[in-house]
């Protein structure tokens, strides 16, 4: 679909420098309402804060298309396994409002044909868990929203609450914020899927946007885990992408055999684990492969051939493991580089003459069954 016009904003919605901070849910709803009966539109951003730049690509895209943004900031409990890291996602508050200040004073300064971010929506979990107290075990009591089967492959598959946990976050938010157009990046890429799957089938009055990967100039898809990486993780978790770019190069050199396209990614990944095999403890930085998924464009069934008018989704995850022996002076991410990071990432496969009449798909845009903004 083609991206939503530019909105004309009226004037009975002024601009404003910042934005109002809630913790409650009443309060939000009563700002929404008034949004709704001045006849203006609220985009929504649902973030769990350690905001970069890709958090910002969905804002910029949320204000370009609506009188209102409205973000998010809520780590959710519920989508990380009982032996995740809950406890040790980064909680950086402060430093989020001061990025969504300074992003609120640019578009205050802009013209006005673009909206503004007018709240951010700072929940604690009992305001967002009321009843029981939420688990994370996968048989645990509670009220969640389950999408199959979805939700049980490639992610699911290596993580069994993760979206879960997402959908039901996001169904409360939902109906919290009663959005005309939610924000995701197609970083998380299956997480698109699920949450249009959700909006679709619980007839949801909302439309689900998708905005490109934001990466750094190296490659890797920005990620709040990112963090976690010291130098010397960092430099390698770039064989991710990597891989994924072989398997595309090898598809656009004409093969279509999930072997061949495979065989690829995998050389790039045994190539980097030889090279750090090789290097002493105090030197290497090891990985592990989670998986490397070749799926149908609609579905997300993996897929044995390529049919190039059709394409392919094309995804990988793997994990960065904890370094064996820290140097002095070495530096570290968050926690010293001694837990374990797992990072994701995904290309669209496209026929080289379709990826020349739409760039974006260069950067990763996936046109599915849901709109994909255009920037």
């Amino acid at each position: 679909m083609a991206a939503m016009p530019k909105l004309i904003r009226h004037v009975s919605a002024p601009k404003h420098r910042s934005f109002q901070v809630f913790n409650h849910i009443p309060s939000l709803r009563k700002a929404r309402r008034d949004a709704l009966l001045n006849g203006e539109s609220v985009g929504f951003v649902p973030t769990m804060g350690a905001l970069h730049q890709g958090h910002l690509a969905l804002i910029r895209q949320a204000v370009q298309e609506n009188h209102h943004v409205y973000v998010s900031i809520y780590v959710n409990p519920t989508q990380f396994g009982v032996n995740e890291d809950y406890s040790n996602y980064p909680k950086t508050l402060e430093s989020d409002l001061k990025k969504l200040r300074r992003l609120a004073v640019e578009y205050y300064r802009s013209d006005d044909t673009t909206g503004q971010i007018t709240a951010v929506f700072t929940p604690t979990t009992r305001e967002m868990y009321p009843g029981l107290k939420p688990s994370s075990e996968v048989d645990g009591p509670g009220s969640f929203v389950t999408i199959t089967p979805l939700s049980s492959i490639l992610e699911g598959a290596s993580r069994p609450v993760f979206f879960r946990g997402v959908a039901t976050v996001c169904m409360k938010l939902f109906n919290i914020v009663q959005p005309d157009a939610v924000y995701f990046g197609q970083k998380d890429v299956q997480q698109t899927y699920v949450i249009r799957r959700m909006v679709d089938d619980f007839h949801i009055n909302t439309r689900v946007r998708v905005v490109p990967t934001v990466r750094e100039d190296d490659g890797l898809a920005m990620s709040s885990r990112n963090v976690y990486l010291g130098r010397r993780r960092r430099k390698v978790a770039t064989v991710l992408i990597r891989a994924l770019r072989a398997i595309r190069a090898a598809f656009h050199n004409g093969k279509t055999t999930r072997d061949d396209l495979m065989a690829a990614g995998q050389a790039v990944i045994t190539r980097e684990l030889e090279e750090q095999r090789a290097l002493p403890p105090q030197a290497r930085a090891l990985f592990e492969v989670d998986y490397f998924s070749l799926a149908d464009p609609l579905s997300l069934k993996e897929l044995d051939r390529v049919v190039p008018e059709h394409g392919a989704v094309l995804s990988g995850a793997i994990r960065m493991l904890p370094i064996e022996e820290p140097q002095e002076h070495e530096q570290t991410g968050i926690g010293d580089d001694t837990t374990t990071v797992r990072l994701i990432d995904n290309l669209r496969l496209q026929q080289l003459s379709a990826v020349l009449k739409n760039p974006q798909s260069r950067v990763g845009t996936t046109r599915l069954s849901h709109d994909v903004a255009t920037q």
